[in-house]
């Protein structure tokens, strides 16, 4: 009897041992370096966002993989960092960013045997169309959101697309908190069936149009009734509403009040459904804050100490918020200044889960960071972006240690490059000091290293 008992016991051990943790990633759209209150900003709370950090590891020295939507979504299904995707800018939907031959991170989870769903906005083609575009070509076995990214800055479309089918709304329906439902169910379903599942939620908050809902944007407007005189307008093609909003300081407050809302709701819902432990939550935004539809990132502070904003390479335009929970593994209340990357969540999570390393991943696995181990760096991260049609990049950067270069071309246009500025990010993390010409030989090995990171841009190959 006591050696059956025994066994019985082994066996549990064995199995909780190898249990597959759970995933749930939380990609904000233009969130600020300072827009959160683990980072710094004192006018609004974000006390559930601020539960993943305060509860497992903040990030202080990561990096989205573009400054704008869909590169930076690219790196983080691909793995690829920004000078080898398919996508490096934001024009033409990017049809053609994944290659369905690749083994994305949600392909990554499928052969593992998880089940996988992604919740808002895609950014990376029409989720309506079939083939390349659709992310469930791409190894997701369910998806809610926006028809497409134009469509997304709005909260207020005519459609919500599911598995690849668009659902007809009435124009005046709040759309992310439809999608966020629908999330809720994929978890809550997949946890009672003892399922392991990866849910990826892109959400667009606080993206574009500063849409909340009404009885929260009421409440903040009484909290800053002098900004009631502003209306914020921005548009999301020509068939889907996107209504003015009036007092879109308001909006972005409660905007994010909302997200803030729902995050504790799925952090209370692991613990609920007994997964609390084996589920792995990480949350960042696709790049820095944004001056769109009326939003005001001054007034927030929402990059505090970094330089530039969406569309710009320097720190404010790509450091990212990263915070990381996993109760039991990810020690409470840590920090670390690791130099990580988008492209570094695919092979870890390949790590996390048994699998190879996909063969175009470029990035570093952080799996020994986060279970306590000694952790491999980068030697350097590099980065461009094409604005619309320029090429082959308007903006080039990169940082090796605590030297950052960066390299703008005249009227971002891609044709004439001007001279790489250097900065000390130890000294001055908001790169106000060029010191170029005291460091040439710092400069010319920089140059050299982003050229060697740099590979033409093709599109990827079509199913």
């Amino acid at each position: 009897m006591k050696t059956k008992l025994l066994l019985l016991l082994c066996a549990a051990l064995v199995g909780s041992a190898s249990a597959k943790p759970n995933v749930i990633y939380i990609l904000a759209d233009d969130l600020g370096m300072g827009d959160l209150g683990i980072y710094g900003q004192e006018k609004l709370k974000t006390p559930n966002i601020d539960r993943i950090g305060t509860e497992g590891m903040r990030f202080t020295d990561h990096y989205s993989g573009n400054t704008v939507c869909s590169p930076s979504r690219a790196v983080l299904m691909t793995g690829q960092h920004p000078g080898h995707v398919h996508c490096r800018g934001n024009g033409d939907e990017n049809a053609f960013a994944l290659d369905p031959g690749m083994t994305t991170l949600p392909r990554l989870f499928k052969n593992a045997g998880y089940a996988t769903g992604a919740f808002g906005k895609w950014g990376l083609g029409h989720t309506d169309l079939e083939g390349n575009p659709n992310p469930m070509t791409h190894g997701f076995d369910r998806y809610s959101g926006w028809k497409s990214q134009m469509i997304a800055h709005t909260y207020y479309p005519n459609f919500i697309v599911r598995n690849g089918k668009a659902e007809p709304l009435d124009g005046k329906t709040f759309v992310h908190d439809l999608i966020m439902q629908d999330a809720f169910d994929f978890i809550s379903t997949n946890a009672k069936a003892g399922k392991p599942f990866f849910a990826y939620i892109p959400t667009a908050v606080p993206h574009a149009a500063m849409h909340a809902p009404p009885e929260l944007h009421e409440k903040w407007r009484k909290v800053y009734p002098q900004f009631d005189s502003k209306i914020g307008k921005y548009g999301a093609g020509k068939d889907d509403p996107c209504p003015p909003v009036t007092n879109p300081i308001a909006g972005f407050a409660a905007m994010m009040e909302n997200l803030d809302n729902q995050v504790g709701t799925l952090l209370d819902m692991l613990k609920e459904l007994g997964i609390d432990n084996n589920t792995i939550v990480l949350f960042a935004s696709d790049n820095g804050c944004h001056h769109e539809g009326g939003h005001n990132p001054e007034f927030w502070d929402s990059n505090g100490p970094l330089r530039g904003i969406k569309r710009d390479l320097y720190e404010g335009g790509i450091r990212t918020p990263f915070l990381v929970r996993w109760p039991g593994t990810v020690k409470a209340g840590s920090t670390s200044d690791h130099l990580s990357a988008f492209q570094d969540i695919l092979p870890t999570m390949a790590e996390l889960t048994g699998q190879p390393v996909p063969g175009q991943a470029d990035g570093k696995s952080i799996a020994p960071l986060l279970q306590g181990g000694k952790q491999p760096e980068h030697d350097h991260l590099y980065f461009e972006f094409i604005r619309g049609k320029s090429g082959p990049y308007s903006a080039r950067a990169l940082r090796q240690g605590n030297w950052k270069a960066v390299q703008l071309s005249v009227k971002n246009q891609g044709k004439q490059m001007l001279p790489i500025e250097l900065y000390n990010l130890e000294t001055d993390l908001g790169e106000e000091n060029n010191v170029a010409a005291q460091h040439p030989e710092i400069v010319e090995r920089m140059a050299r290293l982003m050229d060697e990171a740099h590979t033409p841009l093709k599109p990827a190959k079509s199913k």
